[in-house]
């Protein structure tokens, strides 16, 4: 996937002060480190003395310190103390690149690619999680030994349903729309949504419009929206070329009680959302993990048999997604120097 885009890397939850935490885009090693402070910064993960992993370092304030030699980096990835002698040589200037960090939606975003262009591209607003009546929310997060293109695929291609027959979340799925524009896939299906024993009584067929879903692949995120009331967000992180991250926001604006006309009181949809999480999505997701990781095996094994697929959209993801990384590489031969993401070119880090 193209850098120069933010992508999320973790919860906020996950970094608490003075920690530092270890990711990677497309084989390129970053560590995220929050200061004593509250301040969060990215690094490339090494140390410009011996190449050691500085996410193996100490933060001392808002700075970020090797556990070899005790070289300090501040958050934009300057040298600023060396722990020893300098040997009668005068302080060097020495740096590690840094990268645009920022927090939205309970998620830390970081820039990977060219830091001039961080401010033009956004984040997806999700206005419906915020305001003085949010949304009721379910997270989920998994890492997956699949290439990135196959999460995308998989979360947009309904005619998987067979793989879900025992949760029913769709069924009878039917493409009724297609296209691209620019960046952006947009496509609909005629599908009946929410069944299940348990998922089904939940859901208000009077009041939603359960029978078909739209869903959008906004280059590099992708959304769905059934009815608008349910809607849901994933944004997918490519570690290497077999492993990516991926973060599902899902969002109702009601739950329904079941064998009435009522709805969940507000205060109890957090809690409701706990136990569907534990009991319904988090089981049914990690059913689409198994089958994107038995692709990619399956992809490795027989890479030289012809693809046979039958749903037209999927096409559109994939030639988006080649167009994407085309353009960034056209950028990068542009630049002085070369991209580390692209000299890194997605290789899996032992």
């Amino acid at each position: 996937m193209d850098p120069d885009y933010w992508y999320a890397v973790a919860y906020e939850t996950e970094l608490p002060r003075g920690a530092t935490l270890a990711t990677r885009f497309w084989g390129h090693p970053l560590v995220v480190y929050r200061g004593t402070d509250g301040s969060l910064h990215a690094l490339e993960d090494r140390c410009a003395h011996r190449q050691l992993k500085l996410s193996g370092g100490e933060v001392n304030g808002c700075h970020l310190t090797c556990t070899y030699h005790g070289w300090t980096y501040d958050g934009g990835g300057n040298v600023v103390h060396y722990a020893h002698d300098l040997f009668g040589r005068a302080r060097p200037e020495v740096k590690v690149p840094g990268y645009p960090v920022t927090t939205r939606h309970g998620l830390i975003w970081v820039f990977p690619g060219d830091p001039a262009l961080a401010a033009e591209r956004t984040i997806p607003a999700i206005p419906e999680l915020s305001g003085s009546r949010p949304w009721a929310r379910l997270d989920a997060s998994f890492t997956w030994q699949a290439h990135h293109s196959m999460i995308i695929d998989n979360v947009s291609d309904f005619t998987h349903s067979y793989l879900h027959r025992r949760f029913r979340p769709f069924w009878d799925a039917k493409l009724t729309r297609h296209e691209l524009t620019e960046d952006r896939v947009e496509l609909a299906y005629e599908t009946f949504v929410g069944g299940g024993r348990l998922t089904s009584r939940f859901v208000d067929r009077r009041r939603v419009d359960t029978t078909s879903i739209e869903l959008v692949f906004d280059y590099p995120y992708q959304c769905s929206d059934t009815g608008g009331s349910i809607k849901h967000w994933c944004f997918v992180l490519p570690m290497d070329r077999r492993t990516s991250r991926v973060f599902f926001i899902f969002y109702f604006d009601a739950v329904k009680i079941p064998g009435t006309p009522w709805t969940l009181p507000r205060v109890l949809l957090q809690p409701f959302m706990r136990m569907a999480g534990a009991l319904v999505v988090k089981p049914l997701l990690c059913e689409d993990g198994e089958a994107v990781e038995a692709e990619q095996l399956g992809y490795e094994t027989h890479f030289t048999a012809p693809i046979v697929e039958l749903n037209p959209a999927v096409g559109l993801f994939q030639d988006l997604t080649i167009r994407k990384w085309e353009e960034f590489l056209d950028r990068d031969r542009s630049r002085p120097r070369p991209s580390s993401i692209a000299a890194a070119d997605g290789r899996i880090v032992p």
